[in-house]
């Protein structure tokens, strides 16, 4: 998986490399047949107008990097280090068009408003899922006074496969609500068909609805501002009939969780963890309030 997330982003520097080529050559109208391909910053079907806005709807995978997990609280104060975690896709079932169903599958929402011409601020939410590998035995540095769960420390190490010691989840899921800022340029246009790309960046707040069992407290299963994230994406868009909207999307984020809630109640109890994060997504949305004129 890790090796095709890198493949991923590679090719999506490519196209970002071989775009800001096509569009940086020349500013001047270049225009052909109207049956033919239209590249021209001047035509008005292929500039993303100031006012313009659109709605997306659509779903990623994403992987993450190792990351040192601290729990502290009444008894305990430890740090599990190179925890390693997956996401979890949800089977192909009719929950991914489902209305009522929508947060089941890893979903991505935007909204847009372009500011200026073919400049837009989108804001929305990446509902990831991050799952830590249960079969794994990870590095314990730190102390716990309970001994019955001290001594599943053996060597420096805790074995986590049969869960009794911690299961850690953010599975509903690891909500980054944010917002960013995109650049858009139009690199195909053709009748009743548009492409464009664009880059940006992005910054917003983790409200995760973690899943968690340490030791023997109840399970935590509560949404909860914990963090802060920052990331960088950039992204295909195929517009159809000048609203129909397809688009596929790479993203690469940091994501910083110093206050994660991992007891039921209003104990002090709490873990911490940063780590960095890929994501491809895709999905359709439509186009609206655009000036053709």
């Amino acid at each position: 998986m890790k090796k095709f997330f890198e493949l991923v982003f590679v090719f999506f520097i490519g196209l970002n490399f071989a775009f800001g080529q096509i569009t940086g050559k020349d500013k001047s109208e270049i225009l052909v047949n109207p049956s033919e391909i239209i590249i021209s910053p001047f035509n008005n079907k292929s500039t993303l107008k100031k006012g313009t806005m659109f709605f997306f709807w659509g779903w990623n995978r994403a992987a993450f990097s190792q990351s040192d997990i601290r729990f502290k609280g009444n008894g305990y104060n430890f740090t599990l280090n190179n925890v390693v975690a997956h996401d979890r896709p949800s089977d192909l079932s009719w929950d991914y068009i489902n209305p009522l169903e929508g947060s089941k599958p890893q979903f991505n929402f935007r909204y847009a408003y372009f500011l200026k011409d073919n400049l837009a601020l989108v804001v929305g939410t990446d509902h990831m899922k991050y799952v830590m590998d249960q079969e794994q035995a990870v590095k314990f540095n730190g102390h716990i006074s309970d001994p019955v769960y001290a001594e599943m420390v053996q060597d420096g190490q805790v074995d986590l496969t049969d869960a009794e010691f911690l299961t850690f989840e953010h599975t509903d899921g690891l909500n980054y609500i944010n917002a960013g800022v995109e650049k858009y340029k139009n690199i195909l246009s053709k009748k009743n068909f548009d492409i464009f790309w664009a880059y940006g960046a992005g910054a917003g707040v983790l409200m995760p609805k973690s899943n968690i069992k340490l030791f023997g407290n109840e399970r935590s299963d509560r949404f909860h501002v914990a963090g802060f994230g920052l990331d960088a994406r950039t992204n295909i868009n195929f517009v159809f009939w000048n609203h129909w909207m397809a688009r596929v999307e790479g993203k690469f984020g940091y994501i910083n969780m110093p206050d994660i809630k991992t007891t039921l109640n209003n104990k002090p109890d709490k873990a911490s963890q940063d780590f960095v994060f890929y994501q491809i997504n895709f999905g359709i949305g439509y186009v609206f309030n655009r000036n053709l004129n």
